[in-house]
């Protein structure tokens, strides 16, 4: 899809959870109720997209309708924690068990003389990968399920209900999750995942992939929830939809734990700058978006998966991860009691 037609679809675009903050004036119907409009022949250039002609609720904005996202994200993301530390747990337990029942490989070779050819094949390929890129694979698969499920028209309903976040909307919950995974673009998908896949090895080689999984997830909704916190305070609505809030957590820890990392344009390979003065520049430019209001990207949502991943990287994973005992001795416990 050429880029001048993308930039057409309503601000479905570029690298970030791209927002629609111009609805139409006629705010009559929420946003899991859209329909064209009769007035309105439909335009060319919106027909492949279904958010051309969808009435956001201004009247559903307010403060107080934030507790319900803030509360889930609290407990999404405190899940999201708790969960890394007992996959990391058990991973540990398993090699342990495993390295111990192993007699000098033996095991292991009556498995793999019992696989298939495709079977060898497939386990060749997924061996070959480094540990950050077996994490990214998934993730990648699962964008690009939801992005073909964006290409169903009967699923653009239940898309537009569930895939893409916005504060006036009555699911608010759960599209906070979802939309991280979701692009109607096919150059926003593949922008988001080319700079992923570039940061991905880096942050998992540190973080380990239950931390780095942790750490994606959490400031996927934390910055689906700083993008309702903006939208409701400027009582401008809109849908969002995209990973950038989750892989902007990813570039900022990286940058800020390897800040002076050589780092460069895909088109202008010439230029090279470091990775901390670009988390910077990047941070300054939303910073600026936010204050200015405008509205090509999501700028809160960058800056709230920012703010997860320098976060993490300044204070997390020092007092958070490092002093997670008393989470592992509770497991520990009740592993033992189930048994």
């Amino acid at each position: 899809m050429a880029l001048s037609r993308m930039l057409k679809l309503n601000g479905i675009c570029g690298f970030k959870n791209c927002s629609l903050l111009q609805p139409p004036k006629s705010f009559r119907t929420n946003v899991r109720h859209f329909k064209r409009t009769r007035a309105e022949e439909p335009r060319p250039d919106l027909d492949s997209s279904p958010f051309g002609n969808i009435s956001v609720n201004v009247n559903n904005i307010s403060l107080n309708s934030l507790w319900k996202p803030l509360g889930f994200t609290i407990l999404f993301s405190s899940a999201c924690f708790g969960g890394a530390v007992i996959w990391h747990y058990e991973n540990m337990r398993s090699k342990a068990l495993e390295m111990l029942k192993r007699p000098m490989g033996f095991v292991q070779k009556q498995v793999d003389d019992a696989l298939g050819e495709i079977r060898r094949e497939i386990n060749r390929l997924w061996n070959s990968l480094s540990t950050g890129e077996k994490v990214f694979v998934p993730i990648f698969f699962l964008n690009i399920l939801v992005f073909a499920a964006w290409r169903v028209p009967r699923f653009q309903p239940t898309m537009l209900k569930y895939f893409c976040s916005n504060p006036g909307s009555k699911n608010v919950c759960l599209p906070m999750l979802l939309s991280t995974f979701s692009h109607y673009s096919f150059f926003h998908l593949m922008a988001n995942m080319y700079v992923l896949h570039s940061f991905s090895t880096g942050a998992v080689a540190t973080l380990g992939k239950e931390q780095f999984l942790g750490l994606y997830l959490s400031a996927g909704v934390i910055s689906s929830f700083t993008s309702y916190l903006y939208k409701t305070v400027t009582r401008q609505p809109g849908l969002s939809l995209g990973a950038s809030g989750a892989i902007m957590a990813i570039l900022g820890y990286v940058c800020t734990q390897y800040p002076d990392t050589k780092l460069g344009i895909i088109l202008l390979p010439f230029l090279t700058f470091s990775a901390g003065a670009a988390i910077k520049v990047i941070v300054g430019i939303d910073t600026a978006g936010v204050l200015m209001g405008w509205k090509l990207f999501d700028h809160a949502a960058h800056l709230g998966g920012a703010a997860c991943g320098i976060g993490w990287a300044y204070w997390g994973n020092e007092h958070m991860w490092k002093k997670r005992d008393p989470i592992l001795q509770y497991w520990h416990d009740l592993r033992g009691s189930i048994k």
